[in-house]
């Protein structure tokens, strides 16, 4: 399962951090693969040490970590410090997974944080690889595509323009992506319960099910 969240940066959001973008410095973006994602690794990022740089990775970070849809799809307990990614024309990333270690925690959910209007280059979707398929992935500026770290995924060429984006990773308090899938699905029934015209006993059983799930499954 992978989830699209709208609007995790307003357009002045957008406008900003793709300010600071435009006059960082960006390096090869294979220092930070792994020995198997850097043999199909073909892009840019940000480098560490501009304030201005700093300042806007842990800028994107609060605000996607305030998002209450992403809490309730991730339940993150820690976030990678995020990677600050472009692509130019010939570049791409290939098929590959994602390191089960980024910085010594543990990735569970990664997510891609789009900065780039997508008519301002061609090429350069996400590819997501499900057991129903390949789902490709190419959003509006300030939205954000989370999906568990264990599916191989690949960004395709990019033919013409830029492509920036913010890339990260969550360790989260439920381990497994099917215990993650139950949990987001009952937390999205109790919303509609609570707004719904039910019984209060029915809205107790789902909240006392959750409730011992949580118990179950979450991490310390």
């Amino acid at each position: 399962m992978y989830l699209v969240i709208g609007d995790v940066l307003n357009q002045n959001e957008v406008k900003d951090a793709c300010a600071v973008l435009d006059a960082a410095q960006f390096v090869d973006g294979r220092a930070t693969a792994g020995w198997h994602a850097r043999a199909v690794k073909n892009n840019l990022q940000a480098g560490r040490g501009d304030n201005g740089v700093d300042t806007l990775r842990a800028t994107l970070a609060k605000r996607i970590e305030a998002n209450a849809l992403f809490r309730m799809f991730a339940r993150p307990s820690r976030l990678t410090p995020l990677i600050l990614s472009r692509y130019e024309p010939g570049m791409a990333y290939g098929s590959h997974v994602d390191d089960a270690m980024i910085g010594g925690i543990r990735t569970d959910v990664s997510f891609t944080l789009f900065l780039d209007d997508p008519e301002t280059y061609d090429g350069g979707a996400l590819i997501i690889e499900t057991t129903a398929g390949e789902e490709e992935v190419k959003l509006a500026p300030g939205q954000l595509v989370a999906y568990p770290s264990t599916t191989l995924h690949r960004v395709d060429p990019v033919t013409r323009g830029t492509r920036r984006v913010a890339v990260g990773w969550a360790r989260s308090q439920v381990r497994h992506a099917e215990q993650r899938e139950i949990l987001f699905d009952l937390d999205t029934t109790v919303e509609e319960l609570r707004h719904a015209d039910v019984p209060r006993q029915t809205l107790d059983r789902v909240m006392k099910t959750r409730s011992n799930l949580l118990r179950r499954w979450m991490e310390s």
